[in-house]
């Protein structure tokens, strides 16, 4: 069995650097498979929502968090602008030897501070019903699951699942 790292190591930036959106991509794609059994049309996904994610860069609306130890990638999670008044949360990953560790709820909350000093009134995000710790966090800042689809996108039926919040102050 793995170990954990100390936490001391772990670090959290918002700087975009090159090789990031490639690499967080490929987490996807290895873990969905390992994980979930996800084919590569996840990984292709993932790949065409940072490439529309780095077209409409605008560092007041989006954000990204790049989750490291030691200077490697174990997660990510970025806030995508929609509008002037809405967020989607997207891209939240974090590598299995690192969850369970208060890391998953240090990430939520830097993203919801985030969108409320952004001016964003809601934050939504889909997900599938299969991840289950995924949507118990979510539901913990107060997200509510307001739409469900059926979908065969990724090599396998899965039910797709929206989230939305509104927030305050």
């Amino acid at each position: 069995m793995e170990q954990a790292t100390d936490t001391e190591s772990i670090t959290i930036r918002t700087e975009i650097r090159p090789g990031d959106m490639g690499f967080i991509t490929y987490l996807h794609g290895i873990l969905y498979d390992r994980e979930y059994g996800y084919d590569y049309n996840f990984e292709r996904y993932v790949a065409v929502g940072f490439n529309e994610f780095l077209e409409h860069y605008d560092e007041r609306k989006d954000r990204m968090w790049i989750v490291e130890d030691g200077g490697k990638i174990v997660g990510s999670v970025l806030i995508m602008g929609r509008s002037g008044e809405v967020a989607q949360l997207r891209y939240f990953i974090l590598l299995p030897k690192y969850r369970g560790r208060g890391l998953g709820k240090k990430m939520m909350k830097l993203a919801m501070d985030f969108c409320k000093s952004a001016g964003y009134k809601s934050v939504y995000l889909w997900t599938t019903e299969e991840l289950h710790a995924a949507a118990h966090l979510y539901t913990l800042f107060g997200f509510k699951k307001t739409r469900q689809v059926a979908s065969s996108h990724w090599g396998k039926e899965v039910v797709e699942e929206c989230y939305d919040t509104v927030l305050t102050d």
